[in-house]
C-alpha cells in the first residue's frame, strides 16, 4: 500500500542575509503521524515551521504539502493550519469572539456550534466568554489550537504547543493531537519538552545549525543511543550493588558517593546489559521498584548529536 505524505521536503535551503537558517533539509511526514522537531535555539525549527505554514518560501529545494508543490507565493496551503511564536489573538475580545473573528477572516463558517466544539476539545468552555487579555500563556496556547481546529486541517503545524500548560491543559492538548492523528491528520510540532515529544511522536527530526542530524522513528533513535544512566531502586540496595558490579556492561556511577543504606543506585549501561542485570535481580529474589533513565533516550541523543554538530 502506498504511503500518503502530508509533507515531502527535499534539500530545502533558506538564508537570511549571510545566515543559513536551513541547509539542505529533508523532511517526510506521513498522514496520521505526529512528527516532532527538536533542536537548540537557532537550529532552524521555527524557520521550517514557517515554510510549512506559508509564512516564508525556501531559497532552493523542493517542498510538497498535501500532494501539491509549494510555489513562490506567501500563502498557507489549503488544509494547513497552526501557529509559530504563539497564536495571534485579540486581547479585547473573548475567547468565543476571537474564534468567530478568525473564522470570518478566513472566509469560513463561524457557526456557534463549531466554536463551542473546539473550545470543548481544548478545555476552555468555562472561560469562553472571558476576555483573552486575562488569559495565561497556557490558555492562549490552547485557544490558538482551537482556532487551528476550526479549519479542520489535514496538516497541523504547532510551535511549542505545551508552553505554559498545567497538567490538565497538557492532558487536553495531548488528547486532541492524538485524536487528530488517529483520524488521519498529520501533526508537526516543535518543542523543547522531551517528555511531550516522547509521549506523542512516532518520529522526530533533530536539527542543529540548520542541518538534519537525525530523522526517523524514536525506536531507531533509542537503539542508536549511547549508554544511558538509569535510576535503580530495589528492595535490597546492597545486593543490587553487588550484582551490578558483577554484570558485564554495567557501570556504577559515583559509587563512592552512595551510602551503603541508600535505596537508589545509578548505573550506566546499554539496554542488553540492563536487561541482564534485571534478570539477575529477579533470579536473586530482589524486587525492582523503579528503573528509569536519568535522562530520556531522546534527550540523551539530542545532547549528543547537537553537541557533536556544533563542536561543543
Amino acid at each position: 500500500m502506498e504511503t500518503l505524505h502530508a509533507v515531502r521536503a527535499g534539500a530545502i535551503t533558506k538564508c537570511f542575509g549571510e545566515v543559513v537558517a536551513l541547509d539542505a533539509v529533508d523532511l517526510d511526514v506521513t498522514q496520521g503521524q505526529i512528527h516532532g522537531l527538536v533542536g537548540p535555539n537557532g537550529a532552524g525549527k521555527t524557520t521550517l515551521l514557517g515554510l510549512l505554514l506559508g509564512l516564508a518560501v525556501a531559497d532552493s529545494g523542493r517542498l510538497e504539502i498535501l500532494g501539491r508543490q509549494v510555489g513562490r507565493a506567501f500563502a498557507a496551503p489549503d488544509g494547513v493550519a497552526g501557529f509559530v511564536d504563539g497564536p495571534g489573538l485579540y486581547p479585547s475580545l473573548t475567547a468565543r469572539q476571537n474564534l468567530a473573528a478568525l473564522a470570518a477572516l478566513r472566509g469560513g463558517d463561524a457557526r456557534t456550534s463549531g466554536i463551542d466544539d473546539v473550545l470543548d476539545q481544548v478545555g476552555l468552555t468555562d472561560v469562553a466568554d472571558d476576555r483573552t487579555r486575562g488569559f495565561s500563556l497556557g490558555m492562549r496556547q490552547r485557544l490558538g489550537l482551537a482556532a487551528a481546529l476550526l479549519t479542520r486541517p489535514r496538516l497541523l503545524v504547532l510551535d511549542e504547543p505545551s508552553n505554559g500548560l498545567d497538567p490538565a491543559g497538557k492532558r487536553h492538548v495531548h488528547r486532541v493531537l492524538s485524536r487528530l492523528a488517529a483520524d488521519g491528520t498529520a501533526v508537526v510540532l516543535s518543542s523543547h519538552r522531551m517528555d511531550d515529544l516522547e509521549a506523542l511522536c512516532s518520529e522526530v527530526t533533530i536539527l542543529a545549525t540548520g542541518r538534519v542530524v537525525f530523522s526517523g522513528p524514536l525506536s531507531k533513535l533509542a537503539a542508536e543511543s549511547r549508554e544511558l544512566d538509569y535510576r535503580l531502586r530495589t528492595s535490597d540496595a546492597q545486593a543490587a550493588r553487588v550484582l551490578a558490579a558483577d554484570t558485564a556492561g554495567i557501570h556504577i556511577v559515583d559509587d563512592a558517593g552512595i551510602r551503603q543504606d541508600t535505596e537508589v543506585l545509578i548505573v550506566r549501561a546499554l539496554t542488553p546489559a540492563l536487561d541482564e542485570l534485571v534478570a539477575g535481580l529477579v533470579r536473586s529474589g530482589v524486587a525492582v521498584r523503579e528503573l528509569a533513565p536519568v535522562v530520556s533516550p531522546l534527550e540523551a541523543a539530542f545532547l549528543a548529536l547537537t553537541d557533536q554538530e556544533t563542536g561543543r
